[in-house]
């Protein structure tokens, strides 16, 4: 049985007649009259009782129309779901963040915006730091990524730059400098002041570009940063810096994170010092949703860039 004998059979049932049924088909009513006859023979029952005026189904005629409705209408919905798949409005995405990515306001207005533009997209998040995602992109494990600085650039991987943001200073809250007499939350404070303090930095590996970048500054300044100890994720810095165990640079968008143990002051060397947000996904990737997602992202990101420069 093929689709077309289904077709043949619904046309006649519903105009209860095979000649004008064939005009409708576009097809003589001879070889008509053969398929629906070919159709009974291979279902082994008469779907039509033939009337002076036409033809009337009988009742395994009226249970195959249902039958045969029910299978286009499954047949309609495939190919919508199909269509909705190749605009990228339905299917699956793996999505990776670290964990100073996400900090930023950009990456969750992304997701909201996803499972708002394609509520038939299944997000699957995770965080990892920026050289396991980059690691995961590779494999196949994740389909896009949001990083700060990546830390290789396999081939096959595209990286865009999203957006750019100042670097800030985070102290415990009971550090000397925050008790200079009129010392004020606006207040920038240079690196140098703090060559005598631990600081508490990403392990290398994870984020070599920030952690190198970082470094280049204060030997410019004239000292080399002690390392109090490395974390594998930025939000432990903060962990440690509440704590007491040092102090630390971060990206902006994280000042406000651990208010109750963590000071923030802009750097007098801001402008040397920049955290990048970064798109990663695969060149080629024949997952629509992904090429809408990255599409849906670069519109997001080019109105927080058009509305920092105001």
């Amino acid at each position: 049985m093929e689709l077309r004998h289904l077709r043949y059979f619904l046309a006649v049932a519903e105009t209860g007649h095979i000649t004008r049924a064939a005009e409708q088909l576009g097809i003589q009513q001879p070889p008509l009259s053969q398929q629906l006859k070919a159709l009974e023979t291979e279902l082994g029952v008469i779907l039509f009782e033939r009337q002076p005026r036409g033809v009337a189904l009988t009742a395994a005629g009226h249970a195959l129309r249902a039958d045969a409705l029910d299978v286009f209408a499954r047949l309609d919905q495939m190919r919508q779901r199909m269509q909705r798949m190749a605009r990228g409005e339905e299917g699956t995405l793996s999505v990776g963040f670290t964990s100073s990515a996400a900090a930023h306001k950009l990456t969750p207005e992304v997701l909201r915006a996803c499972r708002r533009r394609f509520p038939g997209v299944t997000l699957k998040l995770g965080e990892s730091n920026a050289a396991e995602v980059i690691e995961q992109l590779t494999t196949g494990t994740l389909d896009v990524a949001l990083l700060r600085a990546p830390v290789r650039r396999p081939e096959g991987l595209r990286f865009d730059l999203l957006l750019e943001e100042e670097m800030v200073i985070a102290l415990p809250l009971d550090h000397p400098l925050l008790r200079k007499r009129g010392a004020s939350a606006q207040e920038a404070i240079s690196l140098r002041a703090l060559a005598d303090d631990a600081f508490i930095l990403v392990r290398r590996p994870g984020a070599p570009g920030m952690y190198g970048d970082l470094l280049k500054v204060c030997e410019r300044l004239g000292f080399t940063p002690r390392v109090g100890a490395e974390v594998e994720r930025m939000l432990s810095n903060l962990n440690l810096v509440a704590a007491g165990a040092g102090v630390s640079v971060v990206p902006a968008s994280m000042a406000g994170l651990n208010p109750h143990g963590v000071a923030y002051r802009r750097m007098e060397e801001a402008g040397l010092l920049r955290a990048p947000l970064t798109l990663a996904y695969r060149e080629r990737d024949d997952n629509p949703a992904c090429a809408a997602l990255v599409a849906l992202t670069h519109r997001i990101a080019a109105r927080h860039r058009r509305q920092g420069s105001r």
